[in-house]
């Protein structure tokens, strides 16, 4: 894959005394530095290479197969093909049924996954640590044994056209990062095809195809198996030789090494791109990169932070910070063979495209003709070692950051090298490779706009290079033995003793409570402040303040501006924000443990007096209307915002949280103010710690930074009635004719936290649809092919939660889609759940809780998320025990009271035209609302009544 995988690739544009290690003034950032990636590393005689991460710190253990199979190896006329094996590979083998190796990981409390980029596909388990040996056995059937049959290559081919229309058809800039880019990007290299494929070309392919395509490339010899967590090497070392050295290496391999490199471009070109559902115009240039292990990889990298992370970097200050661009973004995205460097615009509708990219190539020119500042340089450096820093953090993250270099490099000591080459890349160096690589007689200008698909105005000049093709396949497919026949996988082994990091509480002078817990050593910490104030404070006509708030804080309070803000906070490596849920407002800051103060210093002052300046809210709110116009035309976010004001009406909970349209035109920066002053007050603000500190130091420092926070105002009184009334079920259809593909939800209320249903209901939802193993997405995707995923969750809101399920599919098929939904909520509560299933499901969940407790961010979540709910935060120990309490019969009733089909809301966004007559043959009220006429500021609204 990449050497270092980049939003930018999919355009996602969405997008008291203390101890010497957190004593920081407010001078210049010191220099991180992250940890070392200690493994070790060894090969078998067939070719296999493993490595090994120790961590006796965790009860869970990471199996991940990394082969150097990505899509640069897709054959003639069959581009996708690496991506469709990775879903092919997930699937079947000789002992293992469809799916199984769902039920092997989720039943035991894990989670796994598999993916594909340009260099490798990779398959990956995280199980509790007892269960090893039964994972390498499943990666040993699928090296040896895996069924390629005609059941799996059609039903993954149809799964992964569902995967194409939610990633490239629907999102209003998926066509261009998937397509669109690649195509101009590169003119030899097989990097010049979609990854993810074409349907033509997955319409055209065979069954032998995909048998020849894994013959010639999946073997030990051309694979990787790093393993992370809590084991014993000795035992692993012996449990590798057992499953994976009788394994022979492809009896006629197909060499992996691509030769071919792209020539440089030596005159510049310009293209335009659009399609359909694309609110906002883009503009942007791309360049042709060097391989990843080429020199000059670091110092693209810092150059790239330099131009684009972050409110400080240059591209933000030059484009959105005028107001000019909505959004910004430039990304090095490096592979074995070659890259690209992207650099765009979201064009303000206030500005026009020829001034955007005007100032895109005044910045290309600054940063060729003048050498960088030192405080530049130290910032991004900074930041991207923070970054490395939080993805070390587990075990597993250790294991995918040396996976992703190893995979590109060959080297598995690639991402240490990489910080060291980063921390060592001079202002000189920076200038060396804009001049060499952002060459402007090389670039390629491109303009994105609404309008008509047509490949033909971004056509590359350069003819499409012929690819190879491969050997036919020999020998018959294997199949699954009968079921008396089949190897067991092996059952679990002793599970590790590993201590629970336990919390601590106290109450500063002031009286607000601090949590604090120690979950490890990496030097990286978090801290979050919950305060009142969350979306149901919003006056209906002003939804959006809260939001709007807790976001804009961080640009300006009487001693800082917000470039003032941004510069410190992106030097220490720190990373900050606000956010509004719907019962409180919530602000996070992450930084390295030895610049957690100083951070803090910024962080505390943001959220006790934050002003709100006029030009930094009108140029925001502006930005933030135009996130609502790019959410509103794609379907899952246009229905997600929907849902709250038809199943809670009037009431608090209704409000839409980012606000519409109308709410935010009528906000003014008065509104936050007051909002501020009323509701972040001392009294009734907490604060969790959690990360590489101590529970003293974490007490501490909250005292240093909130310990003398006082208010004149009174404390706010508290919201009542937040849920409202419940709202009769209604079927709700917003018509977008364009639309690539339809987002399907059924929405409900569910039980509180504190209500004797909520376990067992949090039970009878995983059997439904808790993740892969679930009921839905076992039948619209596993056994239909239907949808990419399927699946339901219960909100977390203080009263009457949403329950929600979810599938997005193609526009002809939402009828099937609705049907087996509306069927599967009238079997969770008719069909009883045998203990059985009950106590796999338990293990199902009780996994995903101890995993989110090992990292900062995961641990602060789920206490943030009991204190907002008014639970006692010792509760996140006994939640396991509240898991066990349950019985298949409460799960039943729950069920039944809470998935009733008739009380069950639909909302459906896509093209009406497609389904409409079916859909009513299933729910005769159908109403249907044109999503170009929608009024999501009142659900009684004539639009919204049909």
């Amino acid at each position: 894959m990449t050497f270092r995988f980049l939003a930018t690739t999919g355009v996602a544009l969405a997008l008291a005394a203390t101890t010497p290690a957190l004593a920081q003034d407010a001078g210049d950032a010191p220099a991180l530095t992250a940890p070392e990636i200690e493994f070790t590393e060894w090969q078998l005689d067939n070719g296999l290479r493993v490595i090994a991460i120790e961590d006796d710190s965790t009860s869970t253990v990471t199996t991940s197969l990394w082969f150097e199979i990505g899509s640069k190896l897709d054959p003639e006329g069959r581009s996708g093909f690496a991506h469709l094996f990775e879903h092919i590979l997930s699937r079947k083998t000789v002992n293992m049924p469809y799916n199984m190796i769902y039920d092997l990981t989720a039943d035991v409390g894990g989670t796994r996954n598999a993916s594909n980029g340009t260099d490798r596909t990779n398959y990956f388990e995280t199980v509790p640590a007892e269960y090893l040996e039964r994972m390498l056995w499943t990666h040993r059937e699928r090296m040896a044994f895996p069924v390629v049959d005609d059941e799996v290559f059609e039903t993954e081919r149809s799964v992964v056209k569902e995967e194409y229309r939610t990633r490239v058809l629907a999102p209003p800039y998926g066509l261009f990062g998937r397509v669109v880019i690649p195509e101009i990007a590169y003119d030899d290299l097989p990097h010049r095809r979609p990854g993810i494929g074409s349907m033509e070309d997955l319409d055209a392919a065979t069954l032998d195809d995909a048998r020849a395509f894994h013959q010639a490339y999946y073997g030990p010899d051309t694979a990787t198996l790093i393993v992370a967590g809590n084991f014993e090497m000795a035992e692993l070392r012996a449990l590798v030789d057992e499953y994976f050295a009788d394994i022979a290496p492809r009896a006629n391999p197909v060499d992996v090494t691509i030769t071919t490199r792209e020539d440089r471009r030596t005159e510049p070109r310009s293209v335009t791109a659009s399609a359909p559902n694309v609110p906002l115009p883009l503009v942007g240039t791309v360049w042709q990169l060097p391989e990843a292990t080429h020199p000059d990889a670091p110092a693209l990298e810092v150059l790239e932070a330099i131009m684009a992370n972050g409110d400080n970097s240059r591209l933000y200050r030059a484009l959105v910070e005028p107001g000019i661009a909505v959004q910004v973004s430039q990304g090095a995205g490096l592979s074995e063979e070659g890259g690209t460097m992207s650099q765009f615009g979201v064009v303000n509708p206030q500005a026009d495209q020829a001034q955007v990219a005007a100032i895109l190539a005044a910045e290309n020119a600054r940063i060729r003709d003048e050498l960088v500042s030192a405080a530049e340089l130290a910032e991004a450096k900074n930041e991207i070692i923070a970054g490395s820093l939080r993805r070390r953090e587990t075990a597993r993250g250790r294991a995918f950051e040396l996976g992703e270099a190893l995979v590109s490099t060959g080297d598995p000591r690639a991402a240490d090298r990489r910080l060291a080459a980063i921390a060592a890349v001079t202002a000189e160096d920076v200038q060396r490779v804009a001049r060499t690589w952002l060459d402007p007689e090389a670039r390629v200008d491109v303009v994105y706009s609404r309008g008509e698909f047509d490949p033909s105005t971004f056509a590359n000049p350069e003819p499409m290079p012929t690819f190879r093709s491969l050997p036919s396949a020999v020998g018959e497919p294997l199949a699954v033995l009968p079921e008396g026949e089949r190897e067991a996988p092996p059952g679990p082994g002793e599970a590790p003793v590993v201590n629970t990091p336990q919390f601590q509480t106290r109450t500063l002078a002031n009286g607000i409570e601090v949590v604090a817990v120690q979950t490890g050593d990496v030097p990286i910490a978090t801290m979050q402040v919950l305060l009142p104030g969350g979306s149901i404070s919003d006056p209906r006509a002003k939804s959006g303040i809260a939001e709007m708030a807790a976001a804009l804080a961080e640009y300006g309070t009487p001693t800082r501006s917000a470039r003032d803000i941004a510069a410190r906070m992106e030097s220490l490596g720190a990373g900050m924000g606000g956010s509004a849920r719907s019962d409180n407002t919530t602000f996070s800051l992450t930084a390295p443990v030895a610049n957690m103060a100083a951070a803090g210093e910024v962080f505390a002052d943001v959220i006790q007096n934050a002003s709100y300046p006029e030009d930094a809210f009108e140029r925001e709110r502006g930005r933030a209307l135009d996130g609502l116009r790019l959410a509103m035309s794609e379907p899952a976010s246009l229905a997600s915002m929907a849902i709250r004001p038809i199943l809670y009406g009037d009431a608090p909970y209704g409000n839409i949280g980012g606000g519409t349209p109308a709410s935010l035109a009528a906000l003014t920066r008065e509104d936050l103010l007051e909002h501020r002053q009323t509701y972040w007050h001392p009294s009734q603000a907490q604060i969790v710690v959690s990360g590489g500190v101590s529970p003293a130091e974490a007490f501490a420092l909250a005292e240093q930074l909130f310990g003398d926070w006082q208010s004149a105002t009174p404390a706010p009184a508290p919201i009542t009635n937040r849920a409202g009334e419940g709202e009769p079920a209604r079927t709700v259809v917003i018509d977008m004719p364009d639309a690539g593909q339809a987002a399907v939800y059924l929405v409900g209320r569910g039980p509180e936290r504190a209500s004797t249903d909520y376990f067992p209901l949090l039970l009878a939802n995983a059997v439904l649809g808790g993740g892969s193993s679930g009921r839905l997405f076992e039948e619209i995707r596993t056994n239909r092919g239907l949808s990419y995923g399927s699946y339901s969750g219960l909100g977390s809101l203080l009263e009457d939660p949403l329950l929600q399920a979810s599938a997005q599919t193609a526009n002809e098929t939402v009828d099937e889609v609705v049907q087996v939904m509306l069927d599967q909520y009238a079997r969770i509560g008719s069909e009883p759940l045998s203990d059985e299933l009950i106590d796999r499901r338990r293990l199902y969940l009780d996994g995903s809780y101890t995993r989110s407790l090992e990292t900062s961010s995961g641990f602060a979540g789920i206490v943030t998320d009991l204190l907002t709910l008014g639970v006692d935060p010792a509760e996140i120990s006994s939640y396991t025990q509240s898991l066990q309490a349950v019985t298949g019969e409460q799960s039943l009733a729950a069920a039944a009271r809470y998935f009733a089909p008739e009380d069950t809301n639909i909302v459906i966004v896509g093209n009406a035209a497609a389904f409409i007559d079916d859909l009513r043959a299933i729910r005769s009220d159908v109403e249907v609302i044109p999503a170009d006429a929608i009024d999501l500021f009142d659900p009684r609204a004539p639009e919204m009544g049909g």
